[in-house]
């Protein structure tokens, strides 16, 4: 028997493939779901292209249902009995929920009960299939639960947060394999399987205070053997590592070969820092040696921003002024980074006083090397050469990671920045947001590489306050 998928417009909102995500079973959308989708249909976001997917996906599948039948010479199925999906063998059905017999408990005026009062009459009319409402609202499960329909989250595109890839690990192995490190800069650890771009702590088995600092020495996963640091890539503008995370993110950060780096972690644990530093780095040391042997030449003619324009608590409405004016108050914690790197400067001595960082900024704009640029602009561009840098990661959905991503042409580099437990868009949580599927998606390709940055490195209050409140 087939089973009876119920879902939830926040599923639908989320990803519009979620239609034709249950091979062979009936999807069930209730009157109320698609009430909602003509809400947000308008809308210019992520949100309301995934409701005109939705809405014109079923339109379409409507017309062919109709065409088939005229020809075989029948009437068509009706949407209340099941739309064919010709592509996996399963069924759409649009229920019609308002003249449905109200279960107690669930008022008629909510539309969350409205689908779950659908949910019941499934079941009641199927009483020998599973009927499953598939909800990315908590309250929504619990209230079916109650009433007896088995709830499910969106588990597709979820990731625990807590199990993510952190891009390194901890490894005791014998004196002789960090010995052989040491002095030929490479050496093989039998039974480990790293992945590409992966990073190994390493301590000697019989002297625990002896320990070492490598990487994967494979682009592929399952080499396992590791390789020392690249020592020209510890520090970037001026800026060293204070933490192994750190160092680790700097080398991939200055690696012209690691074309996508993921930078997970809290507040204050330097990810916008080390990101801007590797690109004013990587476009000042455009043409001198920073690799023993051979000549890295980065080739980057900018560097890119961008960062989602989704604010904390209430938003303050209408901006006035140009672009540029409005990206202003977005782009402050960059412009806070980028007036602390001019004003320690490259060789990390302190030059610049406040003023000055800031024109210098400033400079950097006008003269076409540094760009900042909202989210909502870079669909549908080709961005080659460029040094790019989005920052709050954490606030964008799968699909809009996926654009961003393949936005990037020849010769670009993409740093994503993030905290998955800080975010501030209202459909997204820590399991389902773009930067942590991007990570385990990615992990395995040996064009990316990723650092969870653990300790907080601002101030001692800030790791403070990232660790008590």
């Amino acid at each position: 028997m087939p089973k009876y998928f119920v879902l939830d417009t926040n599923v639908l909102l989320h990803t519009n493939v979620a239609l034709t995500s249950f091979t062979d079973n009936v999807v069930v959308l209730p009157m109320t779901v698609i009430e909602e989708l003509d809400k947000f249909k308008t809308k210019s976001d992520e949100l309301g292209r995934n409701a005109r997917a939705v809405i014109r996906y079923i339109d379409r599948l409507r017309e062919e249902e109709e065409a088939y039948a005229r020809n075989e010479g029948r009437e068509p199925i009706s949407l209340t009995e099941g739309i064919i999906h010709n592509d996996d063998g399963g069924r759409i059905m649009v229920i019609e929920d308002d003249h449905l017999e109200a279960t107690p408990g669930l008022e008629r005026d909510m539309p969350d009960n409205r689908i779950l009062r659908a949910a019941v009459h499934i079941q009641l009319t199927h009483q020998d299939a599973d009927v499953i409402l598939v909800s990315m609202d908590l309250n929504l499960r619990i209230k079916a639960a109650v009433v007896g329909i088995e709830p499910q989250d969106w588990m597709q595109d979820k990731v625990n947060a807590d199990d993510m890839y952190t891009g390194f690990r901890e490894l005791t192995v014998p004196g002789e394999v960090i010995d052989a490190l040491f002095k030929e800069e490479q050496a093989a650890v039998p039974g480990v399987d790293l992945y590409p771009n992966e990073f190994a702590i390493l301590t000697n088995v019989s002297n625990p205070s002896q320990s070492a600092l490598c990487r994967a020495s494979d682009g592929e996963r399952g080499g396992g053997g590791v390789k020392q640091l690249n020592p020209s890539w510890r520090t970037a503008y001026g800026v060293k590592g204070r933490s192994k995370e750190q160092e680790m993110a700097l080398q991939l950060l200055m690696d012209p070969d690691v074309k996508l780096v993921a930078l997970v972690g809290g507040a204050g644990t330097g990810k916008t820092l080390l990101a801007l530093a590797a690109g004013l780095e990587t476009l000042r040391v455009d043409d001198r040696l920073v690799e023993a042997n051979r000549e890295v030449v980065y080739g980057y003619e900018k560097i890119l921003v961008t960062r989602p324009i989704i604010p904390m608590g209430k938003d303050l409405g209408y901006l006035p002024g140009s672009k540029d004016a409005k990206m202003a108050n977005w782009m402050q914690p960059v412009f806070d980074n980028l007036s602390f790197l001019m004003h320690v400067g490259p060789d990390g001595g302190k030059h610049l006083s406040g003023k000055a960082a800031d024109r210098k900024v400033q400079e950097l704009i006008n003269n076409d090397l540094l760009e900042l640029e909202a989210i909502t602009y870079i669909r549908g561009r080709s961005i080659a050469k460029q040094f790019i840098v989005v920052d709050e990661a954490q606030n964008l959905t799968p699909h809009e990671i996926k654009t961003i991503v393949s936005r990037a042409g020849d010769g670009t580099k993409i740093v994503l920045t993030g905290d998955p437990y800080q975010i501030d868009n209202p459909y997204l949580d820590a399991s389902s947001n773009g930067l942590i599927y991007c990570v385990e998606r990615m992990k395995s390709n040996g064009l990316f590489g990723g650092i969870m940055l653990k300790k907080a490195e601002r101030s001692p209050l800030a790791a403070a306050a990232a660790a008590i409140l």
